[in-house]
């Protein structure tokens, strides 16, 4: 634009503005000091510096203890649980959420979370409510074992409606070269340990929207007496994180992989670890899924197939163990007031076509 156009530019009122567009300056800096208390919570040894500058600093010597480090990053969300968190008006727990996602991936192959970053999407910065979310996020790192080291939060006027808000997460994480686990590890014979999930934990909440809302007309303020609680606040319980249980496990006990159960259920995240010769088998007689899950299902007419594709169905992690350690991991776990228990076992593939099912029928 030349400056003749700036000249020729209306003059019958104020001048445009960052802030007459939509965007509070201010109202960003304020959220930023109420979530430094928070942030702090989550600092490690490595961590320099504080909150504010343009990139998180973690001081990589640490490393030096390692043999050769290998990295490992992950990222997600929460999925349209934000919605439930919006309208109930509660902002401090969907940051256990996008922990878990996140860290809980990261362990699968043996990773310790090392840091975390958040980005927070508004479509108007209320301090107050930006600062919940960012206490959720620094408590699920506390509970995780990593630093929360930066973010950004972002005010998208006029694409987001003013209490509309929206997180994601990305996570780094190290594993020794010679520790880390996966598809090459597992062996026939071994033993599926299954360790309860929370409830729905972030996946799937399409679907349970759709069957509980639009179909059922249900109210997140209505007693549910299977729950014992609110409908609401059934859904919005937080997403267990398992990362401080399994890095616990993989030193104690000899462990072949981990698989974190969430978008595509239990059967479909576990035959990611499953290496092609081999096949997963899941006893479903094992365990009872929650009240939560009968209640979607029941409620929607949804085939069980579909709720097991689509749900964690009561399991949020999975450790594949040779047979001889499923009690000392068993025990390990109970110790950690983990629910976990022997689902399974890794037979030949044979004729199967996928690396992992699910048999028999649940336990009432």
């Amino acid at each position: 634009m030349t400056a003749e156009s700036f000249e020729r530019a209306p003059q019958d009122g104020a001048g445009a503005s960052y802030a007459a567009a939509g965007v509070d300056i201010e109202a960003g800096d304020r959220a930023v000091e109420l979530m430094k208390e928070w942030v702090r919570k989550t600092r490690r040894p490595e961590v320099l510096g504080g909150l504010g500058g343009f990139a998180g600093l973690f001081d990589a010597s640490a490393l030096k203890r390692y043999e050769r480090p290998l990295l490992a990053s992950a990222t997600d969300g929460v999925g349209t649980k934000v919605d439930l968190a919006r309208r109930m008006g509660v902002y401090d727990t969907i940051g256990h959420d996008l922990v878990g996602m996140v860290v809980d991936d990261l362990v699968v192959c043996g990773a310790e979370p090392l840091f975390m970053t958040d980005y927070i999407c508004v479509g108007k910065v209320h301090p107050e409510r930006v600062a919940a979310i960012v206490k959720g996020i620094a408590e699920g790192c506390v509970l995780a074992g990593c630093a929360l080291v930066g973010g950004e939060t972002a005010e998208h006027p006029g694409l987001l409606g003013e209490d509309d808000f929206d997180v994601a997460g990305a996570g780094t994480g190290v594993v020794e070269a010679d520790g880390l686990l996966g598809p090459d590890r597992i062996r026939k014979g071994d033993a599926v340990i299954a360790m309860a999930s929370s409830g729905l934990h972030s996946n799937g909440y399409s679907l349970v929207r759709h069957v509980l809302f639009e179909r059922a007309g249900m109210a997140l303020e209505q007693q549910v007496e299977e729950f014992g609680r609110t409908l609401g606040e059934e859904l919005l319980e937080p997403t267990r994180i398992y990362s401080l249980d399994c890095l616990a496990l993989a030193r104690t006990a000899e462990v072949h992989a981990f698989s974190h159960v969430t978008g595509g259920g239990l059967a479909n995240n576990l035959a990611r670890v499953v290496p092609d010769a081999l096949h997963a088998v899941v006893d479903r007689s094992t365990w009872t899924p929650g009240p939560v899950f009968d209640l979607v299902g029941r409620t929607g007419s949804v085939d069980r197939l579909e709720l097991e594709k689509t749900l964690n169905m009561g399991v949020g992690m999975i450790a594949v163990v040779p047979a001889e350690s499923a009690e000392v991991a068993l025990t390990l776990l109970a110790d950690r007031g983990l629910d976990a228990w022997i689902a399974g076992e890794i037979t030949d593939r044979g004729d199967h076509t996928t690396g992992a099912e699910l048999v028999g029928d649940y336990a009432v």
